[in-house]
């Protein structure tokens, strides 16, 4: 960029960490701005030189303007023009605050948050971008958000009526015409009549095959059918190759089938009411399961418990209606309705799938 006849490697290399966010352009214009002796024309540089740092970073869509504005080595006083992008990034961020308030999990927050900036991404380059699969309390959240923008459209895709785990797409309306192909099912078949295989089994082969969680969705088990996977269509030939040898002890073989094609039915399950003092998890999930109060502590000491898909680790977490509790070998748990009674305790309605 400046040859050493112009600049002293010292010089260049400080030069270059602070303006690293800067095109050459911008790098001349500071480097004058360092050379100036008169106080007024330094003053004039200096501003410059920050206005064209902040106009380039939110060309570029970038959040890096505040790391521009303390990195530099002098403070000058803001223009009205780089006060308004500053007003512009608080903007956005009580925008996120305003889409993702009631949502009390910080782990949701941060993973819907991702969402929204890539619907951002999409908005400001007009095209349909694609997530991972999402688990059910994100997809929840970032449907609910991407709803509120009223520029965007988003599609949720799992491959039948009650995925859990999905795939959105968001785009623009009138890109967002049809839903993407963005999922792939295949079925995973062989000998399980004489070698039953549960759930866990197609999961865990799946996973040992080195393919990420967030790069399939549901395991559809079939019992001795075997079993029918949804993943990304890149992972698909992939998945096919290298699940050909066993599942549990059984040899298998995948093959593609449409999604038209996938076995799914609704979910058995048995609602029944409780009466309890408090809605703490381990008195509500203790009814549900139909396990002493003691053990359901036990296994949530030992990370067997889960709140809508993530871990539990306080005994005292309160549960709400929609709520889901899973314990590993017990199965789900739905939380319905939750009535208080004359007496200042709860009615609630649990529903266990069976």
């Amino acid at each position: 960029m400046f040859g050493p006849k112009f600049v002293k490697p010292q010089a260049h290399y400080k030069a270059e960490a602070y303006t690293s966010p800067l095109n050459p352009l911008g790098l001349r214009i500071v480097h004058r701005a360092m050379a100036a002796t008169s106080f007024v024309a330094a003053s004039l540089v200096r501003r410059a030189a920050v206005a064209f740092a902040l106009s380039h970073s939110l060309i570029n869509n970038k959040v890096s303007y505040h790391r521009t504005l303390v990195t530099f080595p002098f403070s000058p006083r803001l223009s009205s023009s780089a006060s308004g992008i500053c007003h512009l990034a608080q903007a956005v961020k009580r925008d996120d605050d305003d889409l993702l308030k009631g949502v009390v999990d910080k782990t949701v927050i941060e993973e819907v948050k991702h969402v929204l900036e890539m619907a951002r991404r999409a908005s400001l380059r007009r095209e349909v971008l694609h997530t991972n699969f999402l688990t059910p309390p994100v997809l929840k959240e970032s449907m609910l958000a991407l709803e509120k923008l009223a520029d965007l459209k988003a599609v949720a895709q799992g491959g039948y009526p009650q995925a859990e785990r999905c795939r959105i797409s968001v785009g623009h309306p009138e890109l967002l015409t049809s839903d993407p192909d963005i999922i792939v099912a295949l079925s995973i078949t062989g000998n399980f009549g004489f070698q039953p295989c549960s759930h866990g089994d197609f999961l865990g082969a799946i996973l040992g095959t080195g393919i990420a969680r967030e790069k399939f969705g549901d395991v559809i088990f079939q019992g001795e059918k075997g079993a029918q996977v949804i993943v990304v269509p890149d992972l698909a030939d992939y998945l096919i190759s290298s699940l050909d040898k066993v599942v549990g002890n059984v040899p298998v073989s995948l093959t593609k089938i449409p999604l038209i094609a996938l076995d799914y039915e609704q979910p058995r399950t048995k609602s029944f009411k409780a009466i309890e003092l408090s809605l703490r998890i381990d008195a509500i999930a203790s009814a549900g399961f139909k396990i002493s109060r003691s053990k359901l502590v036990d296994l949530i000491r030992d990370g067997d418990v889960r709140l809508n898909w993530t871990p539990v680790t306080k005994n005292g977490a309160t549960l709400r209606t929609g709520d889901i509790v899973s314990v590993r070998g017990k199965g789900r748990l739905k939380i319905g309705e939750i009535n208080s009674t004359k007496k200042g305790k709860f009615a609630v309605e649990l529903i266990r799938y069976l």
